[in-house]
């Protein structure tokens, strides 16, 4: 009798705690249900954008996508952002790492490694010792040198059409190969060492956007059935091969000096001396630091480039924002003068340009997923742990509710507001370059490396669409968000002096 009324009480307990959990724990946040087993198709398009806006004025700022048996949350409002990003940003700290990604890397670079000691050890290496203002006004001329000679390649192309694309990513990798080693790498093969970069970027920024089944569907991992992870491990072995090269240079070179340069080191030396060193708190492994390299490649090239081609299709499209521009690049810098980096704080209005651009046109416009590393509540919702999160900001800096005129290209809403926004993502309704623990590294450099590049081109030259020919602003979606159609223009001196040229 006792045992029985016991195994009743038991009973009731459960079912009680049961009914009340169930009231307790939200549900997923809403969205379409999709194909069974293979989820939403839609989504998997090339107008991610457009798919993203519909369902968001369906769902609200945050909904579900089933891709496959993979849950992905896409977030699209500051205050939401803010639970993610600030609130809650230890257990959304983590990187969803897709298949491409971790047969280039391996995941040990700073972008994707996952959360911990050996994440914060490597992020702050690389903040202190690479993009710290000394070691950034170190390697200047380095910039300077190298920005003259895209000035002096566009002075010989005077009344040609120029495609800006490549004419800035041939400026962005060499100023970024100059400032990593600080050499030009010899051999046959390096000769053509831009044009090698340029063909790995393009396919991998195609890999990185397809849609990978084995992202959606993790158990048919093993069988590659596109290739794609076939691919990437065959881009990262030709990147690696490069970075091997440039470090067999580095260490013979020092062996002929006998030891370390000590003035004016290029950021190679600093990893090389730092990866030898016997403290475990500065030390790292060759491959995280040839991970470590790459990052730096591939983000402070392509990102600059995107950027710049964006900007200038801009200006293109709004005459009177470049005349603005130029006739402040007249008072500051003077016509009878190049550009010097220590114009640029003074370059108020052209600072309001870019970050137009980035409202705009994010070079990242969902940035890098997150993955949380419990289940937990965001907006009143479950997200649970392991599922795929994207902070759709290009939605958040084009929401009319934030943003006046939001479609309306206008520089001087950034000019009452300076202090306001940032590239840091300290104001949740701008975040170009991510917001929290994973805020992008590497914006000290970019900003310095797009402002000095675009200021350079634009006060050196006048700047004209090819006749009969209509600009397009429309883009293509990926990992990052890039125009259409390459944006060809055509330059003609605007300098006094053909001396500066």
């Amino acid at each position: 009798m006792i045992t029985s009324l016991v195994a009743a009480f038991a009973v009731i307990l459960f079912l009680w705690n049961l009914k009340n959990w169930r009231k307790i724990v939200p549900p997923l946040p809403p969205g379409p249900r999709g194909l069974p087993i293979l989820g939403y198709f839609p989504f998997l398009g090339t107008h991610l954008h457009k798919t993203f806006r519909e369902l968001a004025g369906v769902y609200g700022p945050i909904y579900k996508l089933w891709l496959g048996n993979k849950l992905c949350v896409v977030v699209s409002s500051p205050a939401l952002a803010k639970e993610l990003v600030r609130d809650q940003d230890t257990i959304f700290a983590n990187r969803d790492l897709i298949a491409a990604l971790y047969a280039v890397s391996d995941g040990n670079d700073i972008a994707y490694l996952p959360y911990g000691p050996e994440w914060r050890k490597l992020r702050k290496l690389f903040v202190s010792h690479m993009m710290s203002n000394a070691s950034l006004d170190a390697c200047y001329s380095l910039r300077k040198q190298e920005v003259n000679k895209i000035i002096r390649d566009v002075y010989k192309r005077s009344g040609k059409a120029i495609d800006i694309s490549e004419l800035t990513f041939s400026a962005s990798i060499n100023v970024i190969q100059n400032i990593l080693w600080g050499f030009t790498l010899q051999g046959e093969r390096m000769t053509n060492l831009g044009e090698e970069l340029r063909e790995l970027f393009s396919e991998l920024f195609i890999v990185l956007g397809a849609t990978n089944i084995s992202d959606i569907f993790p158990v048919l991992s093993r069988f590659d059935i596109q290739g794609i992870a076939k691919r990437s491990k065959k881009i990262g072995i030709q990147f690696e091969s490069i970075i091997d090269a440039a470090i067999e240079q580095s260490k013979n070179m020092a062996a002929i000096r006998g030891g370390w340069n000590n003035d004016g080191k290029d950021f190679l030396q600093v990893l090389l001396e730092l990866q030898e060193h016997e403290d475990s708190a500065k030390s790292f492994t060759m491959t995280q630091l040839k991970a470590m390299l790459m990052d730096i490649i591939v983000g402070g090239t392509d990102t600059t480039t995107t950027m710049l081609e964006w900007t200038m299709a801009e200006l293109m499209n709004n005459p009177k924002v470049l005349k603005k521009v130029q006739e402040e690049l007249t008072e500051v810098v003077g016509i009878d003068c190049s550009v010097e980096e220590f114009h640029l704080p003074k370059l108020q209005y052209l600072d309001a340009v870019v970050n137009e651009t980035m409202r705009l046109h994010p070079a990242a416009p969902v940035l890098l997923p997150r993955c949380p590393s419990q289940t937990t509540i965001v907006g009143g919702y479950t997200i649970p742990k392991g599922s795929k999160i994207m902070l759709n900001v290009y939605a958040i800096q084009r929401d009319p509710q934030l943003w006046d005129n939001p479609l309306e290209f206008r520089p001087e809403r950034f000019l009452s507001n300076s202090e306001k926004f940032d590239y840091l993502g300290n104001n949740f309704q701008y975040m170009p370059f991510g917001s929290g623990r994973r805020v992008c590294p590497g914006i000290p450099l970019a900003k310095r490396m797009l402002m000095f590049l675009l200021a350079s081109i634009l006060h050196s030259f006048e700047w004209k669409l090819p006749n009969d020919t209509e600009l397009d602003l429309s883009d293509k979606w990926g990992l990052v968000a890039k125009k259409l159609k390459p944006l060809v223009v055509i330059p003609t001196p605007r300098l006094s002096n053909s001396e500066l040229y």
